[in-house]
């Protein structure tokens, strides 16, 4: 929930109220239910609420304590906020209101920013300590809340998105090469810290970083689960495993209740989403409000699962709405969906999040949701060849990136270029780092350390709080995902992958949902570009601001738009798409 900013100087200045404002306008989506400013000389914060525990005013943001000396801008959800606060109360704290936001600033107070873990949630804070003028910034251990940074030697500036930070006009927006290598090779994974603009960064997951007055700062790494047995693992039966993820799965789901409104489930009508609703049912919620979304189909391809969520929908009998986008919506909405891009994201499934979430905000503000469940129990197509890789890193560059070095090097022009295989390095050292070692695990720690949170993770939060609508995902509850780093690879690749998932699932859900092919968002029109969406495509990359900034090659575009539906990468993207959906985003942003 919410939106956060903020300016820190370290040059003696004031803060700035008109470019906390620029980008607290920005960021209203995020939180249409009430906003504010907080300003304390060199440092103001600046927030957007969206009303979801607590409702009153008294847990209204910026949070100030003039008894503990602290300022608080926070974004997320603390699910074990009660638990916490009656621990703080047996401590001698008192409280004014009743939410988790001023359990985090007197937890800080008690723990000092080892409070971080304490939290079952997600969330990205600025807390400032009026004394000692240091703010310390943190952020979920799955970066499922967003923190982008810009910081000079005079100032920093913090965002909950990366457009907010370009609205105050003070951000270099240059393109970063290496963050395009990223981009066009690494699937559009750009890893934090980087951005595809010199000018702002992003805290990485799981991170505090403690920003002295005079802007030096220190980073600390606080949740990095080892992957792999413990004591007495390797004695476990396949039922064990099942037993102990299903409890893991079933806390997970019930934490992800704490609310002061209604709770509804994105239904895809795939196992992961189904689970949340069985599990939900077995808790005893009646009347669940669950959505879905289809498109149409192109070049044979269907533009729907509604099949299978229908088939739970009625299982459940929830209260189910589905959503049909008919192709003229889609070309219209486009816009919208980049618009609300933090950074270029190329997956198909962003627009239909988009226009999903859209239709969803109209009867609900909190949803649950079944992103993480593929990364944390392996379920992509390209986690089995990882079993017997002779060469790991190899192996999964072949499945996952999109193109080679080499390759790139041909299609970019030559003032683009990185200098070096920067996608490729970074797999390399992030495999070779300790606490993974078969190579099915150093695939899925880089998987949901690294591309989780930066794809799946960010395009729910920023197409869902593009409506104000707030999504958790109950398959990134860390002591679920550091369970699930312990079971074991063969586990896990079983039955095609997910195998221990689909294990629990057989408990719980109807069968037909579990032994169906794995499904996506599918929206074949942005796959197989023709028509008005491919004249969409051809007017951005041929505008003058497209050939003023020369980022491609343009014997490829040539090629590209010859025969779109030839040129496909390994993960089945569109080539084209993904040079388009990037110069689509930089002009959506003003740049």
């Amino acid at each position: 929930m919410c939106g956060i900013c903020g300016e820190i100087r370290f040059d003696g200045g004031f803060a700035s109220p008109e470019r906390i404002a620029a980008m607290g306008q920005c960021l209203s989506p995020r939180g249409p239910d009430g906003a504010g400013m907080v300003l304390r000389g060199r440092v103001g914060f600046g927030h957007r609420r969206l009303k979801i525990i607590d409702l009153s005013e008294k847990a209204a943001q910026p949070m100030e304590d003039p008894d503990l000396g602290l300022t608080l801008a926070f974004n997320g959800c603390i699910y074990n906020y009660p638990e916490l606060r009656e621990e703080l109360q047996g401590l001698g704290y008192r409280f004014f209101s009743h939410g988790d936001t001023e359990v985090i600033l007197k937890a800080y107070h008690a723990w000092g920013r080892d409070c971080v873990t304490r939290f079952h949630g997600m969330f990205a804070f600025a807390i400032h300590e009026r004394q000692s003028g240091r703010v310390m910034l943190a952020r979920d251990r799955f970066g499922i809340k967003p923190m982008y940074l810009s910081q000079t030697d005079d100032r920093l500036l913090l965002a909950s998105s990366l457009p907010a930070l370009v609205a105050t006009g003070e951000v270099d927006t240059a393109i970063d090469p290496v963050a395009l290598h990223h981009y066009m090779t690494f699937h559009a994974v750009v890893p934090a810290p980087l951005t595809i603009l010199k000018g702002v960064r992003k805290l990485p997951p799981a991170t505090t970083r403690m920003i002295e007055p005079d802007g030096r700062f220190d980073d600390r790494t606080f949740w990095s689960p080892p992957f792999g047995a413990q004591a007495g693992d390797e004695a476990r039966s396949p039922a064990e495993w099942r037993d102990m993820v299903l409890e893991a799965l079933r806390l997970a789901v019930k934490r992800r209740m704490v609310a002061d409104v209604p709770v509804g489930v994105l239904l895809s009508g795939g196992v992961d989403s189904s689970l949340i609703v069985g599990l939900l049912a077995e808790a005893g919620q009646t009347g669940l409000s669950t959505f879905s979304i289809g498109f149409e189909d192109a070049n044979g391809e269907v533009g729907n699962e509604f099949e299978y969520s229908d088939l739970i929908a009625r299982h459940y009998d929830t209260r189910h709405h589905k959503i049909f986008v008919p192709g003229h919506e889609l070309l219209d909405e486009l816009p919208g969906a980049i618009r609300a891009m933090s950074e270029p994201m190329v997956s198909y499934d962003n627009i239909g999040f988009y226009l999903l979430s859209r239709e969803v905000s109209k009867h609900i503000k909190v949803v649950q949701s079944g992103q993480g469940a593929d990364e944390i129990f392996a379920g992509y197509h390209w986690y089995p060849p990882m079993a017997d890789a002779a060469d790991p890193v190899a192996t999964y560059r072949g499945a996952f990136f999109d193109r080679s070095h080499e390759t790139l090097a041909g299609q970019l022009r030559p003032r683009w270029h990185a200098g070096r295989d920067a996608s490729g390095d970074f797999v390399r050292d992030h495999f070779a780092m300790p606490g993974a070692e078969d190579p099915v695990a150093k695939a899925l720690r880089i998987d949901s350390q690294v591309m989780l949170v930066d794809d799946p993770v960010k395009r729910v939060d920023n197409m869902t709080m593009a409506w104000g609508l707030e999504a958790r995902v109950p398959f990134l509850d860390h002591e679920l995902a550091e369970l699930a780093a312990r079971v074991p690879s063969a586990e896990k690749l079983k039955g095609g992958g997910k195998g221990v998932l689909k294990d629990v699932a057989r408990l719980v859900i109807p069968h037909e949902v579990i032994d169906r092919k794995k499904g996506y968002f599918p929206v074949p029109q942005l796959k197989y570009l023709a028509g008005p969406t491919l004249d969409m495509v051809r007017d951005a990359m041929g505008s003058a601001k497209a050939r003023e900034r020369g980022l491609f090659e343009p014997r490829w575009l040539d090629a590209l738009f010859a025969d779109p539906a030839s040129h496909i990468t390994p993960l089945q993207g569109s080539e084209l798409w993904q040079a388009a959906l990037l110069e689509l985003w930089l002009q959506e942003q003003g740049l």
